[in-house]
């Protein structure tokens, strides 16, 4: 499995992120619709993301929930359509939740940025450091952004936003 270094913060504004994203020269890749629908699994945590109304994929995914950058190892399968692997989830698990967001999505070194709007939720920008050139770069990399973009720990989320719905009912 692939593995990512990841963080997620709540931000005040996504214009401002977007900005710190520009200053960094990181490319502009293009605005997603996304919608998750999570499945209730024993282990780890597993969704079918939609993408633009276009697309889909299946992703099963483990990590801590600890409130600072983290490690996750994860699994994609491309689906021809949301309808489909929602119908085959369904058929397996309970639906846990769905989330809605818009996110703009930027590339850096070997980093994605997200600059998300989750719907009932909020701004956050998100960092995924694909570890392909060992952890000690994807750390130092991690570093950088978290200085580039102001981030402050208190801000720092340690769950994903299924569980960030999930209190908020």
């Amino acid at each position: 499995m692939p593995t990512n270094f990841e963080l997620k913060a709540v931000v005040s504004s996504s214009v401002l992120a977007e900005q710190q994203a520009r200053r960094l020269k990181a490319r502009r890749v293009g605005t997603l619709r996304q919608i998750d629908t999570y499945y209730r699994v024993p282990r780890g945590r597993l969704k079918v993301r939609e993408i633009n109304s276009k697309r889909a994929e299946l992703i099963y995914y483990h990590r801590s929930n600890t409130q600072s950058s983290r490690y996750s190892d994860y699994h994609i399968v491309k689906f021809p359509s949301a309808l489909e692997a929602n119908k085959f989830c369904a058929q397996l698990f309970k639906t846990l939740v769905v989330v809605r967001k818009r996110r703009i999505l930027y590339l850096y070194q070997n980093a994605r940025i997200h600059i998300d709007r989750v719907s009932g939720l909020g701004s956050f920008v998100e960092f995924e450091i694909l570890v392909t050139k060992g952890k000690p770069q994807a750390r130092k990399l991690m570093q950088n952004l978290i200085a580039a973009f102001g981030i402050q720990k208190k801000s720092i989320i340690g769950t994903s936003y299924s569980d960030l719905l999930l209190r908020k009912k």
